[in-house]
């Protein structure tokens, strides 16, 4: 299989989502994760009213969400339910964002999990529209996982995919910095 070495893609525009509420998304973005409310925009489209906000993270991206006139259709357009671990945003910080926003989190009531993956150490939280947010600490020695990875992934699926479900996360549990896991 040959890997494709260039993409049309340059980075994540925005990730777009739906919310009832957007006084508490916005509270809990800006104060507590600490990403920038960048743009709210009033729309009338598609025989709907709504208020799209993004919210701004370091490489110029964004967090968007839409809420509807029509309550009803925001809670229909919603996240879907059931909820589900594997079904996750996850944004890359640094130790002491990770830190800080677990802090900001946990003063505000926020649960908080941290895991370590072995490849890098995930801070969870939920927002207030039941989205799971990951906020990854990549491992000290990520290029060189990274470049194993790189090296193996085809055939690390078809292994998988064969039947053979052995684990090959030698990082796990060996553990970085401070955190749970």
């Amino acid at each position: 299989m040959t890997t494709p070495t260039l993409t049309a893609a340059i980075r994540m525009h925005h990730h777009a989502y739906v919310t009832t509420d957007q006084e508490a998304t916005r509270r809990f973005y800006e104060d507590v994760v600490g990403l920038p409310l960048v743009a709210t925009w009033a729309e009338h489209a598609d025989g709907q009213e709504s208020c799209h906000t993004f919210f701004e993270l370091s490489d110029g991206s964004a967090l968007a969400f839409f809420q509807f006139a029509d309550l009803e259709y925001s809670e229909q357009s919603a996240p879907p339910p059931p909820f589900s671990p594997y079904r996750h945003l996850a944004l890359l910080v640094d130790s002491d964002s990770q830190d800080a926003i677990r802090d900001r989190a946990e003063t505000a009531g926020v649960d908080t999990l941290t895991l370590d993956h072995g490849y890098c150490r995930s801070l969870y939280l939920n927002d207030p529209n039941g989205l799971i947010l990951e906020f990854t600490i990549d491992h000290p020695e990520i290029d060189t996982i990274a470049a194993l990875q790189k090296k193996s992934a085809h055939a690390q699926l078809a292994r998988w995919l064969s039947g053979d479900r052995s684990t090959n996360n030698d990082w796990r549990w060996a553990g970085f910095g401070s955190g749970s896991g």
